[in-house]
């Protein structure tokens, strides 16, 4: 495993994270990848961490606090040798989310209780838009009270959208941006926001890298009972089946059982990505997309024609977008 700054916050990430969404399990609506099972999903923690993953990204939307109490359980007496992010904002899915100071100081207490620390290494404001911290500077002022209370120790920007990430970089001062970043959606290079974090030495955690499973392999015909998934246009779908074809067979050819290497590998290659984070639900998902660290990146020539089927080719239908993040 590989392992990188992230940014100039002073923590170091694995270039492979762990998404922390999907052991979260079912949650009201189409808002989770569907039920889990705990006992594996502690499994999957504690392979990811001894195949070399140190960088563990939750929320306590995931599961209701669910994803954030099994991460504290499994790394309990071992809290100093990972890094966790987790989120404030939403504390579900099923409620309207609250990013004042209250809120937010309200949130990390709830966390902190359920990861078992006393610190959160990063704290992320969770989808929350980019005119908000502009509009509340004291947003930005309890964020530092935090931060100088040694409860978090960075803060940034889980974004909605990159555009969002880039007025938090230029404009707030934000020292870390989680966006959305595949082979089929490289809008973090085309809106700026890897420039932006380049320039101001911030960190850039690149999510849903293998498009929601499309990139994988890992999507399947119908989803089960409250995966999000159902929820997008079934154009929308079909869309990304196709491209995820045309992405492995024209930019960057891949064997069906090397797709989500080549796709992992992709991100990793982006200037300034400083970990990357697949949701893993699996302890065979933990050792595989661990083992892609250890990978060298994606050849510059595969590269550049990703980049030049996205400039070809729209991966997105009109408005989805702006669909939810994670």
């Amino acid at each position: 495993m590989k392992y990188r700054a992230l940014g100039s916050t002073g923590l170091t990430v694995s270039a492979i994270g762990f998404g922390g969404w999907g052991i979260g399990g079912r949650t009201e609506g189409a808002t989770s990848y569907g039920k889990t099972d705990d006992a594996v999903s502690r499994r999957a923690l504690a392979s990811a961490f001894k195949r070399g993953i140190t960088f563990f990204d939750t929320s306590p939307a995931y599961g209701d606090g669910r994803s954030e109490r099994l991460i504290g359980d499994v790394f309990r007496g071992r809290r100093e040798r990972i890094v966790i992010a987790t989120k404030a904002g939403y504390r579900s899915w099923a409620a309207t989310p609250d990013y004042s100071p209250a809120a937010i100081r309200a949130s990390v207490e709830g966390s902190l209780a359920r990861l078992a620390t006393d610190y959160v290494d990063l704290l992320q404001l969770h989808n929350a838009p980019a005119e908000l911290l502009r509009d509340r500077p004291e947003i930005v002022a309890a964020l530092e009270d935090l931060r100088k209370a040694g409860k978090i120790r960075a803060w940034g920007l889980s974004a909605k959208s990159p555009d969002d990430g880039v007025a938090a970089i230029r404009k707030n001062g934000a020292s870390v941006v989680q966006a959305n970043l595949s082979m089929l959606d490289v809008r973090a290079l085309t809106s700026g926001l890897v420039e932006a974090a380049l320039t101001a030495k911030a960190g850039l955690i690149a999510r849903t890298p293998l498009c929601f499973g499309f990139l994988s392999g890992g999507a399947a015909a119908r989803f089960a009972p409250g995966d999000h998934r159902a929820a997008w246009p079934e154009r929308q779908i079909a869309r990304w089946r196709e491209g995820a074809e045309l992405m492995f067979t024209k930019a960057a050819p891949a064997a069906a059982k090397d797709r989500a290497d080549t796709a992992l590998r992709f991100c990793l290659s982006v200037p300034g990505v400083a970990s990357v984070i697949p949701g893993i639900l699996t302890p065979e998902e933990a050792e595989r997309n661990a083992a892609v660290g250890d990978l060298p990146p994606l050849p510059a020539h595969q590269y550049e024609a990703v980049l030049a089927l996205n400039r070809t080719h729209a991966f997105f239908i009109r408005g989805a977008e702006s669909g939810r993040a994670s």
